[in-house]
């Protein structure tokens, strides 16, 4: 049986909309270079402000792939 081994890298993702979104956003631009992705771990939560508004959601992510 072999074992399965992975590796984290660490990214920031933003939106204008959510939290939510700037972790899709995150996600869906690790996958373009990023192979075998299998989980990600939100690490942190942050956003700026504008005017006395929310600006841009960011997001701190861990993904986790599987190396080859």
């Amino acid at each position: 049986m072999s074992a399965k081994v992975f590796k984290k890298i660490e990214i920031v993702g933003t939106s204008d909309l959510s939290f939510s979104d700037a972790t899709a956003n995150a996600v869906a631009k690790a996958s373009e270079t990023v192979r075998n992705m299998s989980w990600f771990e939100v690490v942190e939560q942050r956003g700026a402000i504008d005017g006395g508004k929310v600006q841009e959601y960011q997001v701190t992510i861990c993904v986790g792939f599987r190396v080859d």
